[in-house]
């Protein structure tokens, strides 16, 4: 219903929702900037390294789950090798490609970056229980059985994250290429 007592369009309202889900996490719960500060790295990276985490990928897999190009995937990579937290090997089916796989020292920042994220804020964790149970069925409605998106991670809007996160360490937001530092 509006102010006025019409009933609302359901593509209206759908609009609606979905830009007040958005100001709850990427507004007033943007996470992503602690887990920048946590692992002194851009949030791409720490990107990088959760979806490591899962399952070792190669170059061309980990960009395309990035939404970033090859160029500035291996930029990525390069920095997350010389970190310590991700070994480049070859592929064991394909010689011609390289595969990267995460470290302890990786598994144990994907972990910590995973934990920031997953921390529920205060207004949630304030909610009913009836209503936080509501909640999660209309989410787990939205997101499949298998969690967030499906196959796809869900801080990603379609494989995206805003790459570096709002301002983030590697410039304004929107940037996924490009050689950062």
């Amino acid at each position: 219903m509006t102010a006025s007592g019409v009933p609302e369009a359901s593509g209206d309202l759908a609009a609606r929702v979905w830009r007040e889900m958005r100001t709850m996490v990427l507004d007033l719960h943007d996470r992503r900037r602690q887990v920048c500060a946590a692992l002194d790295m851009s949030f791409v990276r720490a990107k990088a390294l959760r979806r490591l985490a899962a399952e070792p990928a190669t170059l061309r897999r980990l960009a395309a789950d990035l939404a970033t190009d090859a160029p500035y995937t291996t930029v990525i990579v390069d920095d997350l090798v010389r970190r310590g937290l991700v070994v480049r090997e070859v592929h064991p089916g394909d010689r011609r490609q390289r595969i990267v796989t995460i470290t302890e020292a990786g598994a144990r920042a994907a972990a910590l970056a995973e934990s920031i994220l997953s921390e529920p804020p205060a207004p949630l964790r304030a909610l009913d229980p009836a209503d936080l149970a509501t909640l999660h069925r209309i989410l787990r409605t939205l997101t499949g059985p298998d969690g967030p998106g499906g196959p796809e991670d869900a801080d990603s809007a379609g494989g995206r994250d805003d790459a570096d996160g709002p301002g983030g360490p590697e410039g304004p937001p929107g940037r996924v290429s490009g050689r950062g530092g």
